[in-house]
């Protein structure tokens, strides 16, 4: 448990869309607005939140505060990802393939700002089908998190990461 307070400091918040909703009822319309926010330690931990209020820095709170919860590990090489894979969720796919270093984060919108927040410095990306920021953000880390490392595989197949390697 001390790990994770430790930690909590160290987290970069990012507000990825703030979206106003409003409600019709007998006496008019009630705005209320809805933030996405993504939270990282720059070293392959990452998770998203969605909070909900009626004032705008209530509802990034209430995100960051989500999404502290719902933090992943996900498997890094070096600066960038083990092997190419597309995330899905819903009707988003977002296709994500390792780069040479130096190459940069070659994204848009919802998931440059995950990767940056995730610590991914070499990343080629891009967003298929649902532009959605909360659908392409749960299909960006459903891919980061789908990606298994060579030592993972290793493991699960009982072998030596040169063997896997070649």
């Amino acid at each position: 448990m001390a790990n994770i307070e430790t930690q909590a400091p160290e987290l970069v918040e990012k507000v990825v869309a703030i979206n106003r909703v409003s409600k019709t009822v007998k006496g008019g319309r009630v705005m209320k607005f809805a933030a996405l926010v993504v939270v990282g330690d720059g070293n392959g931990t990452v998770g998203f939140g969605l909070g909900k209020s009626g004032e705008v820095p209530d509802a990034i709170r209430k995100g960051i505060e989500d999404a502290k919860k719902n933090l992943v590990k996900i498997a890094l090489k070096g600066t960038t990802i083990p092997h190419e894979i597309v995330g899905a969720f819903g009707a988003g796919r977002v296709l994500m393939k390792p780069a040479a270093p130096g190459t940069g984060v070659i994204a848009g919108g919802p998931v440059r700002a995950v990767i940056e927040v995730a610590g991914i410095k070499d990343i080629r990306t891009k967003s298929l089908r649902s532009n959605n920021p909360c659908n392409v953000v749960r299909a960006t880390i459903n891919g980061l998190v789908n990606c298994t490392s060579a030592k993972e595989v290793a493991a699960k197949r009982g072998k030596t990461v040169k063997e896997i390697l070649g």
